[in-house]
């Protein structure tokens, strides 16, 4: 498995398409904003099979992570700890020193295992509760 970044945003479209509208049921009209073209994508292939995507924003000192998602055959791999982690690794090297993401409030426990700590209350995103969480980038 090879984690790339990518501006040829074809294959992450088609990976966040099947997980969250298709699997999870977010509207398209929420899964498609305008701000794609201002982020970093991540693309992780297995050979030349997409396996898993995630999108990153500097703000400064600050990192953000979201629309990480891993297509069903990849999931329990260790897939996605590999994309936040080397989502991490880009945002520190671009001069970030803490990175927030919102997640998904039943995938709290995986963002803990890897450093994230909760703040803020649980709010609605698309339909799904989620939280915010942020981890310092040593």
């Amino acid at each position: 498995m090879k984690i790339i970044e990518t501006s040829d945003l074809t294959a992450p479209h088609a990976l966040r398409r099947q997980v969250f509208i298709e699997e999870q049921g977010i509207a398209e009209a929420e899964e498609w904003d305008d701000l794609d073209g201002e982020a970093i994508h991540l693309l992780a292939l297995e050979g030349d099979a997409p396996m898993g995507t995630a999108r990153l924003f500097v703000k400064g000192d600050l990192g953000k992570i979201g629309r990480v998602c891993v297509a069903m055959p990849a999931r329990g791999t260790g897939l996605g700890k590999l994309l936040i982690l080397e989502g991490c690794e880009r945002l520190r090297a671009a001069g970030c020193t803490r990175v927030q993401l919102g997640a998904q409030v039943q995938a709290m426990g995986f963002y803990e295992k890897l450093g994230f700590v909760a703040f803020g209350p649980v709010y609605d995103d698309a339909g799904i509760p989620h939280r915010d969480m942020e981890r310092v980038l040593a």
